[in-house]
């Protein structure tokens, strides 16, 4: 069974996130947590704090064990983007969209072999 977390309208560019997202797709728990550690992207802080959070519910919620976790799904879907104006020279302006990211990361335990 699943145990997924979310978190919605973080303040990062949907592209941005996924491109973190791509890289602890199907990876254990431990190795997700290293890769994300080591990221130098600032979305790999939103998607650990997630990464965290579906952790901890299926530890406190399902009594499964971290070590034996594994990312089954990761996904970034896009949320509503707030329409900002910038001025420009001689009279214009230019539009600035600033993008939201809704995370999603369900985590759940590897069968043993």
């Amino acid at each position: 069974m699943a145990v997924r977390a979310t978190a919605k309208y973080v303040r990062v560019s949907p592209r941005k996130a996924r491109e973190v997202i791509d890289l602890i797709r199907g990876k254990s728990v431990t190795e997700a947590r290293t890769t994300l550690t080591f990221t130098n992207r600032g979305a790999a802080r939103h998607v650990g704090q997630v990464l965290d959070s579906a952790v901890a519910n299926a530890e406190n919620n399902n009594d499964l064990a971290a070590d034996d976790l594994y990312v089954k799904e990761a996904r970034v879907d896009e949320g509503p983007t707030m329409k900002r104006w910038r001025f420009r020279a001689m009279g214009r302006v230019y539009r600035v969209r600033k993008r939201t990211s809704h995370i999603t990361v369900a985590v759940e335990e590897r069968e043993r072999r």
